[in-house]
């Protein structure tokens, strides 16, 4: 049962909703008529009057609606029959009294109409309304300063007024060409003036325009709809529905009823189920789905005191505690409130797939395919006949004698590459409750349901109308759970249901090879899988516990080990299953939080990976995962990190990165890269080679190792303490800054600074010191779309910036300093601030993970403070999740040793807390002076950082600036 709020279930307007103000304003025309009065003084008793009535009945209306003796669909209804008192009553006063007219002539005859929405009868809090002028003949002189003096009035009472002057043979005129003026007339209702002058204009439409245009005008309107759904997101299910325009919304129910009043020139939904449109079930279905979101639209209107009818983050937490939803273990009232606004929406879907069938049965139009036909001739499939590209059952009872063709039924679609029937959908919605536990341990069933989810074709769709239907989320329960169900974030795009549909039919196209450009390594390993089905199934569970509290890979990966079995795996393959749910995010959180080139990364990563085949397995889940979150968040600076790790692992276990193996890929890189610099005598590469740390070798690629070195030969023979490469990759989605200078404490917290106040994200870094006391540094760049950050301008602005920064060491503008409240979208978000220190993750360094919610200067803000405790950093991972940040940093101490001490932890912990803390949101902005780095500290020890070198000291001076390279 869906939870709305409490609110009448009657949704006819209650006559006595601002009933009060309107009954004054027109006793008090009537007084100010029969006064002595010039009637030119007149106009600011009226305009004082209609704006007191109107206040008066508009507060008695918000009032009754956040009380709960009106629902949205009455609160509309009496906001339109409000507006109509009191425009019939300024019409009545300027035809009257104003501009009276005791025999008007047949031009000065006029309907003032109302059209759109407010035609409809439905005006929301702050919509505007649509008014016809209707007209016999052309305007004239006296009907001009009728309309002239009733929109003023109306403009100055603050109303949005769209308005039109037209006779009746311009509406006919414009209606035949015009379609969005088409649809306007279609929602026409007087307001006031003649009624057979309106009576003509709806007479005349019906016989010049509807009549024989039904068909072209269904066409038109739901193309229409596509397009207003391409605009809006193209998914019901995304982050800040548009309650009016978005996929699921309530434009879709308008665009059904202007089709079935164009069509069969109803009045109200009822009329559709006399003629055998639609149910009465559905009807109600209709009606229900309609206040809901209506309701919603007038929360958001009143909230903001504005027309705002897009349902953002921070506006869904307040109108979901306005609705009467409470938090629940495991969910929150935001979350429920969503899930239910998203089964709405579901619900809008299903009634229009219902009743687009329904009109192209009536008026035998060819079905709206989304599959090809291979032949429109009757045969029967497994008991299902198929005719017209479209499959149906042939005796209603079918699913009561065999529920187990509930299932087959879709496995039938999916191998005949046909839609089913909407007939059928209405069936099985009916039949839903046959799906019991006898069902769910039925073996038949089982089998026709894993044999869709791993079909070789992509069963991406069908799955979909499975989940649409109801069938999915009541044969798996625990599926059924997170039906609709949202996370509260900026991150995840997509309800957990359909970011699993969609994860699964990325799969699908990753094993057909349609991802093979974009994704090389997973289209290549998922062929060698032995374990096909696990993977399916894996997926199709990994994400099924969130919600429950907890962490949601241990529950689910302990539904696996019920579900595997039920569905027909065997041991092996359910405990597969039960592994790749547990680690289904192993693989991301090392490949984007840890560094690895550390061994210890890898020795951990692959003693819970264990085999080749869990490797490809988890390859192939990940980037499906990934993908499938949302349509930005995959990029192939992503890529690159899993295939990096995939090929790091699969050495390991190959036993190629062993300490000794290790040494002699680095001895390999050295020699490769002697090979490549031919020109260079052996002095000069050794000396060379004997600068970096013996981890820089392998950090590196062959490519990169020969830039690197060419960099370092021209800032030797140009003199230069400063260079700066700038290396742009669109493949990767990602954009190298190699920073070739003297080392200096600080430095990283600086150039962070300068790449934040350049527009680019930091998301890794290698930091290494030569030694000779030199830092070669480098950083992987985005822009704010996460792509390379390749535009020229930005890319000689933040060359200028660094080299600023860095050669004269000057102070950060304060502006980087200054923690400003955060947006009202993203300030309802809890990103708790986090950090934790682990000594366990690597061998020579300690590893500082900090999360909080992400901001302008974050990153500089952690380095500083880094900076100031006397760390040093070897290497970072900057990854940002919607609204979260989450920076791991390697660090060592002065004397270039872990970090051990429990007091120092502590006092480190504190300390990047302090440097991470939001702002009062309800404090004033203020600016906090900036803190330049601390100084450098004096020479620790012959261990220490390069940082100490006496070299330092030229830092202070402006070096040479060798010319930087942008490839």
């Amino acid at each position: 049962m869906l939870e709305t709020a409490a609110k009448p279930n009657d949704t006819e307007a209650d006559p006595r909703a601002g009933a009060a103000g309107m009954a004054e304003l027109a006793v008090r025309l009537e007084t100010l008529a029969a006064s002595d009065r010039p009637v030119a003084d007149l106009r600011p008793a009226v305009l004082d009057a209609a704006a007191e009535a109107l206040a008066l009945s508009r507060a008695e209306t918000r009032a009754r609606f956040f009380a709960g003796s009106l629902n949205g669909t009455q609160l509309v209804a009496a906001n339109a029959a409000m507006t109509d008192g009191l425009i019939s009553a300024l019409f009545e006063f300027t035809t009257g009294t104003v501009y009276p007219r005791a025999n008007p002539t047949s031009g000065e005859r006029m309907a003032l109409v109302a059209v759109g929405g407010y035609g409809r009868a439905e005006l929301a809090p702050h919509s505007d309304i649509d008014l016809l002028f209707l007209l016999p003949y052309k305007q004239n002189a006296y009907t001009e300063q009728v309309i002239e003096y009733i929109l003023y009035l109306l403009w100055d009472l603050g109303f949005k007024v769209g308005q039109a002057i037209r006779s009746v043979n311009e509406c006919m005129r414009r209606g035949k060409s015009d379609l969005t003026i088409r649809t306007a007339m279609l929602e026409t209702r007087l307001v006031a003036g003649e009624a057979e002058l309106f009576e003509t204009l709806r007479t005349r439409f019906r016989a010049e325009i509807a009549e024989g245009t039904g068909p072209a005008f269904v066409e038109a309107k739901l193309a229409e709809r596509d397009q207003r759904h391409k605009r809006t997101g193209d998914s019901r299910y995304v982050l800040e529905p548009n309650v009016k325009e978005g996929k699921g919304g309530l434009r879709d129910l308008h665009t059904l009823f202007w089709i079935a009043k164009y069509i069969y020139g109803v009045e109200e939904i009822p009329a559709m189920v006399e003629l055998g449109v639609i149910s009465e079930r559905e009807a109600r279905r209709f009606a229900k789905a309609q206040n809901y979101l209506t309701t919603v639209r007038a929360y958001l209107h009143y909230l903001t005191d504005r027309e705002e009818d897009r349902l953002t983050f921070d506006l869904q937490e307040r109108v979901a505690g306005l609705m009467g939803y409470t938090d629940h273990a495991g969910a929150r009232a935001v979350e429920r409130f969503m899930k239910h606004y998203f089964l709405y929406a579901k619900e809008v879907g299903d009634l229009t797939r219902i009743f687009c069938a329904a009109l192209e049965d009536q008026h035998k139009r060819r079905p709206r395919l989304r599959f090809p036909t291979f032949g429109l001739g009757r045969r029967v499939v497994d008991g299902f006949v198929i005719e017209k590209g479209r499959v149906r059952v042939e005796h209603e009872d079918l699913f009561r004698k065999d529920p187990v063709a509930l299932l087959r039924l879709f496995t039938v679609a999916h191998g005949q590459q046909v839609d089913i029937h909407p007939e059928t959908f209405r069936l099985i919605t009916r039949s839903l409750p046959l799906i019991d536990d006898g069902l769910r341990r039925d073996a038949d069933a089982n089998k026709l349901f894993l044999d869709l989810l791993t079909a070789e074709r992509n069963s991406e769709t069908m799955l979909r109308h499975m989940n649409e239907a109801g069938v999915f989320g009541r044969f798996v329960p625990d599926f059924g759970r997170v039906v609709a169900q949202m996370q509260h974030d900026m991150y995840h795009v997509y309800t957990v249901d359909e970011h699993t549909i969609r994860a699964l039919g990325i799969l699908h196209r990753i094993e057909e090879g349609e991802l093979a450009e974009v994704m090389p390594v997973a289209s290549e390993v998922i062929k060698k899988l032995d374990s096909r089905r696990a993977l399916y199934v894996a997926l199709l569970i990994h994400d099924v516990a969130k919600g429950r509290g907890g962490d949601h890979s241990v529950t689910g990966a302990e539904i696996a080990l019920r579900l595997g079995p039920r569905l027909g795996l065997s041991g092996e393959e359910t405990e597969t299953v039960a592994w790749l749910v547990r680690h289904h995010l192993l693989m991301s959180n090392t490949a984007f939080r840890r560094d690895i080139d550390d061994p210890k990364t890898m020795t951990d990563f692959v003693e819970v990976v264990q085999s080749p085949e869990r490797l490809r397995l988890l390859l192939c889940l990940t980037v499906a995962d990934i993908r499938a979150v949302g349509p930005n968040v995959w990029n192939g600076w992503k890529a690159a990190l899993l295939r990096e790790l995939y090929f790091a692992a699969e050495d390991v276990m190959s036993g190629q990165l062993t300490a000794r193996g290790r040494t002699e890929r680095a001895e390999a890189a050295k020699e490769h890269l002697r090979a490549r610099l031919a020109d260079w005598s052996d002095e000069e590469f050794d000396q060379f080679a004997s600068r970096p740390p013996a981890p820089y070798w392998l950090a590196f690629d062959g490519d990169t190792l020969h830039r690197h070195a060419k960099l370092i030969a021209a800032a030797r023979d140009d003199g230069a303490l400063l260079v700066i490469d700038l290396s742009v990759d669109r493949f990767r989605a990602i954009t190298e800054v190699t920073i070739y200078t003297i080392d200096d404490w600080g430095l990283f917290s600086r150039i962070a600074g300068a790449m934040a106040l350049s527009g680019a994200n930091i998301v890794d870094a290698k930091i290494f010191t030569m030694s000779d006391g030199m830092a070669l540094d480098s950083f992987w760049i985005q822009d704010i779309n996460g792509e390379a950050y390749g535009e020229p301008r930005a890319l000689r602005r933040l060359e200028d910036t660094l080299e600023r920064v860095i050669s004269t060491q000057r102070r950060l503008p304060k502006r980087l300093s200054i923690k400003t409240n955060l947006p009202a979208r993203t300030r309802v978000f809890r990103d708790q601030p986090r950090v934790m220190i682990d000594n366990s993750a690597s061998a020579t360094n300690t590893l500082i993970e900090v999360n909080g919610r992400d901001r302008p200067g974050f990153l500089y803000d952690i380095t500083t403070a880094v900076t100031e405790l006397n760390l040093q950093i070897s290497s970072a991972k900057i990854a940002t999740f919607g609204t979260s940040a989450v920076d791991v940093f390697y660090v060592k101490d002065l004397f270039g040793l872990k970090v051990t001490h429990e007091g120092r932890i502590e006092t480190i912990r504190e300390r990047l807390l302090e440097a991470i803390r939001e702002p009062d949101s309800d404090a004033p902005e203020t600016a906090h002076k900036a803190k330049a780095p601390a100084k450098k500290p004096a020479k620790a020890a012959a261990k220490g950082k390069a940082a100490s070198q006496p070299a330092g000291k030229a830092a202070a001076k402006k070096p040479a600036k060798a010319k930087a390279k942008a490839h």
